[in-house]
């Protein structure tokens, strides 16, 4: 009997200090870790929700309210999940020490986790484990408490530029639309402004759906927005912007910075997630863009009075080689997140 009390406890040893680092590695952690338990949970929520969403006959609106929750139900299963595992862990921790029946221990330990205090430890070593138990409940509490207001401070800081889109680039967004839009109220020898800035965004998004990871779940308040269709739009605006319009300061640095910018932000995040691309794709590769959409959209370009390149064979060659390099990541995390329809960014 011994060496089985003695192997529960060693068990209950190790689940409470995997269920720690877990939560550390979550929640505290500034670096992309993979932390199995968080994306277990994840992955469970995500196959519930998404069955769910995906037997509606409503389509993409009935889809978009159910997956509105899935993120945040996710964020707040986690410490429910870590509870109940320390909770186990030190159950059997308890019932090694002292002996008795289990349902005795149980109650012990969710006395001493939830700081109930109605049930007394046997001995002076499960006092002792009953303080650490105590303490690890808290501590996974107040994890969660001041990880909440960072994560939605982030998710604010992201959507100011999203939201933005709607005006520049259409709903759904779209690269064409917003140069169209910039032809049309003279912004268009001015569109360094906003890839300048969309630089910055890029760098936000990277470390914070890196760091923290369940923030690329979260949809945006109104369901024809997404932070992965305004990061094709705004890439492809700026790669277009390079690739085939013909005005002073069209072929500008900040378009190229932010093209660079954006496809490791997007590369960064895959990784995360575990989305296969390939690291060194060559310019002529093929992309899911054709050649037909590429001329129908210049013609739109065109239509309300866009200065374009005259060599096209070449504005392709130099947009396909621009897109090449996001074109993967930007489908494959458009198809992740369940992002809302959006031309040349859902597959």
């Amino acid at each position: 009997m011994l060496p089985i009390r003695v192997g529960v406890f060693l068990l209950g040893v190790l689940v409470a200090g995997a269920t720690a680092s877990s939560a550390v590695q979550t929640f505290v952690v500034p670096r992309a870790l993979p932390v199995r338990l968080s994306r277990l949970v994840f992955r469970s929520l995500r196959w519930v929700f998404s069955r769910s969403a995906t037997s509606s006959r409503r389509g993409y609106a009935a889809l978009d309210r159910r997956m509105a929750f899935y993120a945040p139900t996710s964020l707040l299963m986690l410490p429910a999940v870590w509870l109940a595992l320390v909770l186990a862990a030190f159950a059997g921790m308890y019932w090694a020490v002292d002996g008795g029946s289990v349902w005795a221990a149980v109650e012990t330990s969710g006395s001493s986790l939830l700081t109930l205090g109605f049930r007394h430890p046997g001995s002076r070593v499960t006092t002792l484990l009953s303080f650490a138990e105590a303490g690890s409940g808290i501590a996974l509490l107040a994890l969660l408490i001041t990880y909440l207001p960072t994560i939605y401070g982030a998710f604010t800081r992201r959507e100011v530029l999203v939201s933005q889109l709607e005006v520049r680039a259409g709903s759904p967004p779209w690269a064409v639309t917003m140069l169209q839009r910039y032809q049309l109220i003279g912004l268009l020898e001015r569109s360094d402004e906003l890839f300048e800035r969309a630089e910055e965004w890029f760098a936000d998004i990277e470390e914070s759906h890196t760091s923290l990871g369940s923030l690329a779940f979260f949809r945006s308040p109104q369901p024809h927005r997404s932070w992965v269709t305004a990061a094709g739009t705004i890439l492809d605006g700026a790669a277009l912007s390079m690739a085939v319009v013909d005005v002073e300061g069209a072929d500008n640095p900040h378009a190229a910075l932010c093209i660079r910018s954006g496809y490791l932000a997007l590369r960064r995040i895959s990784d995360f997630f575990g989305l296969p691309y390939d690291p060194d794709p060559a310019p002529d590769d093929p992309i899911s863009i054709t050649r037909e959409e590429f001329d129908s959209a210049l013609s739109l370009l065109e239509s309300v009075g866009t200065p374009l390149k005259a060599d096209r064979d070449q504005a392709w060659r130099d947009f396909a080689g621009w897109r090449v390099n996001y074109d993967t990541v930007l489908l494959q995390l458009a198809a992740l997140c369940l992002a809302p329809p959006a031309p040349w960014t859902t597959p």
